[in-house]
């Protein structure tokens, strides 16, 4: 059995931390997005030319489209069971902010207010993730 043991034993053992996923994950691009969003309906009130206004609606769609993506991607990829153990809310506020720049929210309404509801959700988000990062 030492043989097969010394045979079938890892040669190298191998750790591994999560500096790539940690190093490029940022919840500031769901932001930068949102900020547009909220941006481009704030001209939409403002402007009462069709083509302006259907021009930014697109826009707002596109934008609050990818403020889901990176939402996303931080949910399903960098956020661990550790962080969901410490952070038990992170779930309902991730959905939460992924509705808000959903159909209901920022992509199905030009109503600023909608763009600052999202903006807050992604600032809790972000909240956690930068304390996430110190431990």
């Amino acid at each position: 059995m030492g043989l097969l043991s010394r045979i079938l034993s890892p040669r190298l053992e191998a750790t591994a931390h999560c500096d790539l996923p940690c190093g490029v994950y940022d919840p500031a691009q769901a932001r930068i997005e949102a900020e547009s969003v909220k941006a481009v309906q704030e001209k939409y009130q403002n402007n009462e030319d069709f083509e302006f206004r259907t021009r930014a609606i697109i826009i707002a769609e596109q934008r609050s489209e990818l403020v889901k993506h990176h939402l996303w991607v931080l949910w399903t990829d960098y956020f661990k069971p550790p962080h969901f153990e410490k952070y038990p809310q992170l779930h309902e506020l991730v959905n939460k902010a992924t509705k808000a720049a959903g159909a209901t929210g920022t992509k199905g309404s030009m109503d600023p207010a909608k763009g600052q509801e999202l903006l807050d959700y992604i600032a809790e988000i972000e909240k956690i993730f930068w304390e996430t990062k110190q431990g």
